[in-house]
C-alpha cells in the first residue's frame, strides 16, 4: 500500500481502538451498562476493520498474473466493502440488539465512575486517532470539501478511517450521554436508548461506505482533473491531430486504464504511425503517471461524420 493509502491512519486508529475496545470492556464487567458493551464491540469491529484494511493493502501488491493480467489493484476495494459488511453487522446490528434489550428490561448502572472514566478516555484517544486521520488526508485532498474527498477518493482506507473515527466519537458522545441520563434519572431505559442509537450511527455508516465503495468495485473512471492532462497530452497537433475519443478506469486507486482513438495523418507510414503511438504513451505517462496501462488505437479523423448527429456518444468522427 502506498503513503496515500494513509497506512499511518490505520496504523494509528488499531492501536487506539484495541486500547479502547479492552478499556470498555472492562468498564461493561464493573457497571453493567449496555452502552459500554455496545461500545466495546463497536471498537472491537473497528480493529478488525483495519485489520482487513492493512491485508487488503498487501494482497494488492501482488504481481500481475495470466489469470489476472492487471494485477491485484482491486483488492483494496473488496476488502474495504467487507469493512462496511463487519460494521453493518457487528457494529450496528448488535447495538441495536443491546439497545432494544436494555430498554426491554433496563436496569440501573453500577460503579459509575468506570463507564465514565472509560468513555473521557476513550474520547481523548479517538481525536488522536481522528487528528492522524485528518492530517493523512489534507496531503491528499486538495480542494475538495470533506464530502467530496469521501466521494471521490479512489484509495479507499482514508474514506473508510476517517467515516469510522467520526462516528466512534460520536457514538462516544451517545454512549456518554445515555450513561449520564441513567445516572441522572435512575432510570437504565436511557442507556438502552444511547446504545440504539449507536447501532442507528454504525448502520447510517456502513451504507455510506458500503455505497461509496461498491462504486469503485464497479470500476470508476480517472478525475476530471485528470482525464483533462490525458488529453491534453495525447494530441501534439504534429503526428497526432486530435483525440476521436477516449475512455479510462481505475485497476486500482493508483493504476488507470487508458484505451483511446486517436488521429493520425492519412499519409502517415506504418513507422510514423507506431512511433506516434509511443511518444502518445510516454507523455501520457509523464503527465499521469498512474496511467501504467495504455491502449491506443490510430484512425483517420473525419470533420463530416463528427458534424453528424448520428455519431456514437464520445466519438469525435473516424473514419
Amino acid at each position: 500500500m502506498s503513503a496515500s493509502g494513509g497506512t499511518k491512519a490505520i496504523v494509528a486508529a488499531l492501536a487506539a481502538n484495541l486500547a479502547i475496545a479492552a478499556a470498555k470492556f472492562v468498564a461493561f464487567l464493573f457497571s453493567g451498562s449496555s452502552s459500554m458493551l455496545a461500545e466495546s464491540v463497536h471498537s472491537l469491529a473497528d480493529s478488525g476493520n483495519q485489520g482487513l484494511l492493512l491485508l487488503g493493502g498487501k494482497k494488492a501488491q501482488r504481481e500481475a498474473t495470466p489469470q489476472h493480467p492487471f494485477g491485484y489493484g482491486r483488492e483494496r476495494y473488496i476488502y474495504a466493502f467487507l469493512v462496511s459488511i463487519v460494521l453493518f453487522s457487528v457494529g450496528g446490528m448488535f447495538a441495536i440488539y443491546e439497545g432494544y434489550e436494555k430498554i426491554k428490561e433496563p436496569h440501573a448502572i453500577e460503579a459509575w465512575y468506570w463507564p465514565v472514566g472509560v468513555l473521557v478516555f476513550a474520547i481523548i484517544a479517538e481525536s488522536f486517532s481522528f487528528r492522524t486521520a485528518i492530517k493523512e488526508s489534507n496531503q491528499i485532498r486538495g480542494g475538495l470539501t470533506w464530502t467530496q474527498f469521501v466521494r471521490r477518493a479512489k484509495a479507499p482506507e482514508l474514506p473508510v478511517v476517517l467515516l469510522e473515527d467520526l462516528g466512534a466519537l460520536v457514538g462516544l458522545v451517545l454512549a456518554l450521554g445515555g450513561v449520564g441520563l441513567a445516572l441522572l434519572t435512575g432510570d437504565g431505559v436511557w442507556d438502552g436508548i444511547g446504545t440504539l442509537c449507536i447501532g442507528i450511527l454504525l448502520i447510517a455508516i456502513a451504507i455510506v461506505l458500503a455505497a461509496e465503495t461498491k462504486s469503485l468495485l464497479l470500476g470508476e473512471s480517472a478525475g476530471t482533473e485528470e482525464v483533462e492532462k490525458i488529453k491534453a497530452a495525447i494530441v501534439d497537433g504534429d503526428t497526432v491531430t486530435a483525440l476521436i475519443h477516449m475512455r479510462t478506469l481505475h485497476l486500482g486507486p493508483e493504476e488507470l486504464l487508458v484505451a483511446a482513438k486517436i488521429a493520425v495523418q492519412h499519409d502517415d507510414s506504418a513507422g510514423e504511425v507506431a512511433r506516434a503511438i509511443n511518444a502518445a504513451e510516454e507523455r501520457i505517462r509523464a503527465a499521469v503517471p498512474i496511467a501504467r496501462v495504455i491502449y491506443l488505437e490510430p484512425d483517420i479523423y473525419n470533420p463530416q461524420a463528427a458534424a453528424t448527429p448520428t455519431a456514437a456518444p464520445g466519438d469525435a468522427g473516424a473514419h
